[in-house]
């Protein structure tokens, strides 16, 4: 378990409300688009990150983290394993609070050098899954 219903709980509620979405892309058939249109439900600024750097869901996307020009709070992270590393490393780069990797996600050596960079991390789990399940009621 790579983190506890307290972390998640955490996460959701207490971490801010600018969730970086790495991955979203305006194709509705990836996961991402539907958990990115579950987290502006649930009150989260939803700020697309891939290379095309589309506007997905009413936000102007950005090709990369760094390119953002404001605050992110929280890094959703829908990229396969291989990278999901490097993201992290780049979240905790721009300052954000927490990572998120999605199900199916998981890097153990990204998840140590996040969680000793001081921020909060949640590996193979879903927001869309946990939201109604521990998180804000809105």
């Amino acid at each position: 378990m790579y983190a506890d219903d307290e972390t998640v709980r955490r996460i959701l509620q207490d971490t801010g409300d600018t969730w970086a979405v790495v991955g979203l892309s305006t194709n509705r058939s990836r996961a991402a688009y539907g958990v990115a249109e579950v987290l502006q439900r649930f009150g989260k600024r939803v700020v697309p990150v891939h290379p095309k750097a589309e506007p997905v869901h009413g936000e102007q996307g950005y090709a990369s983290l760094a390119d953002i020009p404001f605050p992110v709070d929280v890094v959703d992270v829908f990229v396969n394993g291989d990278l999901a590393g490097a993201v992290a490393d780049d979240a905790v780069a721009v300052g954000a609070k927490a990572v998120w990797f999605q199900l199916g996600v998981i890097d153990e050596e990204a998840y140590g050098r996040t969680r000793a960079a001081g921020l909060s991390m949640v590996m193979d789990r879903c927001p869309a899954i946990e939201i109604p399940r521990l998180g804000p009621s809105r």
